[in-house]
């Protein structure tokens, strides 16, 4: 039995939740509402405050998505209460950031400045020039705008030039050595 998909998952005060019968899940709380189709393979029943979910066999794809459909209701109703937050930083002489209106500007060393557009659903807010915050309720927006911002200029392993993750560390590598 997945350990994961074994748990139930709460369903927080305020959070209303319809599950269709072809497994098509709406949540709804405070901070907004997310969808998802989830797979139909795999049993999802809500019981009073809690949903429990359940596989039908022990066959190697039943158990894989078990934990994961668990899992993608639990990101649900988290996204819903609380949202989610990524912080990247900048680091680098001349490297930094600024935002107007939906707009994030990065000057990163190229000779033209990156612009991006936030998607729907996720913010991006810049503080001091080289902090970056991306925050929304849908856990996958937000880490997939986060690692598209890291990509415009990934960090380096030699200065640790570049964006990075606040809890990323740049496993440094020693430069060229002098002449013998």
């Amino acid at each position: 039995m997945s350990r994961i998909g074994k748990m139930p998952v709460e369903i927080p005060v305020g959070v209303d939740v319809n599950l269709t019968p072809e497994n098509f899940i709406t949540v709804k709380g405070p901070k907004g509402t997310l969808s998802r189709q989830l797979v139909t393979e795999i049993d999802v029943a809500i019981e009073g405050a809690v949903i429990n979910v359940t596989r039908p066999n022990d066959l190697k794809k039943f158990r894989s998505l078990h934990g994961l459909t668990r899992t993608l209701i639990s990101n649900m109703m988290v996204g819903v209460t609380q949202g989610y937050q990524k912080t990247l930083n900048i680091v680098g002489t001349g490297y930094r950031a600024a935002k107007a209106g939906n707009k994030l500007t990065l000057t990163l060393g190229y000779s033209h400045p990156v612009e991006m557009t936030d998607p729907e659903g996720v913010e991006a807010t810049v503080e001091g020039n080289t902090t970056i915050h991306v925050a929304g309720i849908d856990k996958e927006k937000v880490g997939q705008y986060a690692a598209d911002i890291r990509a415009k200029r990934a960090p380096e392993p030699y200065k640790g030039k570049g964006i990075k993750y606040s809890t990323e560390r740049i496993r440094r590598k020693a430069g060229k050595s002098g002449k013998k």
